[in-house]
């Protein structure tokens, strides 16, 4: 089965990737023929074989050899990997599982599109905001997901009306409330601490290492994507554990 899922992750990776390309260039995501982006030829069926055709034509197009991007097995190869992480741990096959899937996939189109172009389209995030809503509803948590959603998109709205937008994006804000949805209280604030110290820990390396300045901007959406797809896999144990540590029965 775990053969099964990761080649389907593969394969929904290789769709992440014409949907990350085509929504960012102002193509239709539903076009029927993958292209080239350098030289525009349409592709065959040998050349869209996940991780394979990328190893096969040794990273180049068949028809221009011009170099394919890393993002093109990386995302397939993440998906897969997550895809693995995700049916382990629910350890069963039901709605839940096809949500995890959906949520995942629009957490690493939403990841390569910020780390890429600074961007978090709102057809991203009204999708996902609407698919947790529905989530939240089936499991009967909707004022838990109401109240993430609350919590963590009126902190960054405050944050990004107090520094007009210097802080934080719009975007930031809008995305803010689907994962605080989608997490509801209280593990979204496993999500609001994970991407802060994600954020911290590599602006500080960038920093040590010279690759940033103070002043540059960072795709914060990148961090809170990961940190949501670890608070959506762990987020109750490690709520549990915190409490623990702090002696807190629960």
């Amino acid at each position: 089965m775990e053969i099964i899922i990761f080649i389907f992750g593969l394969l929904v990776g290789s769709f992440l990737n014409s949907v990350i390309y085509r929504s960012t260039s102002g193509g239709s995501i539903f076009a029927l023929h993958s292209k080239c982006p350098d030289c525009g030829h349409i592709l065959g069926l040998w050349d869209l074989i996940p991780v394979a055709s990328f190893l096969w034509l040794r990273g180049r197009c068949r028809y221009c050899e011009k170099p394919i991007s890393w993002q093109y097995p990386l995302v397939e190869v993440a998906t897969a990997l997550a895809f693995i992480l995700i049916f382990n741990r629910l350890s069963i096959i039901d709605y839940r599982l096809f949500f995890y899937f959906v949520f995942t996939s629009l957490l690493i189109t939403i990841f390569v599109q910020d780390l890429k172009h600074y961007l978090i389209l709102d057809r991203m995030v009204l999708s996902g905001s609407i698919l947790a809503i529905i989530y939240q509803l089936a499991l009967g948590n909707f004022w838990q997901g109401f109240l993430g959603a609350v919590l963590l998109s009126g902190f960054f709205g405050i944050l990004y009306l107090v520094s007009r937008g210097r802080w934080i994006g719009l975007g930031d804000v809008k995305l803010g409330f689907f994962l605080g949805f989608l997490m509801g209280y209280p593990v979204v604030l496993v999500l609001f601490f994970l991407a802060y110290f994600f954020g911290a820990a590599v602006s500080g390396l960038l920093l040590l290492t010279g690759r940033r300045k103070l002043r540059d901007r960072l795709p914060f959406g990148t961090f809170l994507t990961v940190a949501s797809f670890i608070a959506m896999l762990w987020g109750e144990e490690i709520i549990q554990w915190y409490f623990r540590l702090i002696g807190i029965s629960i």
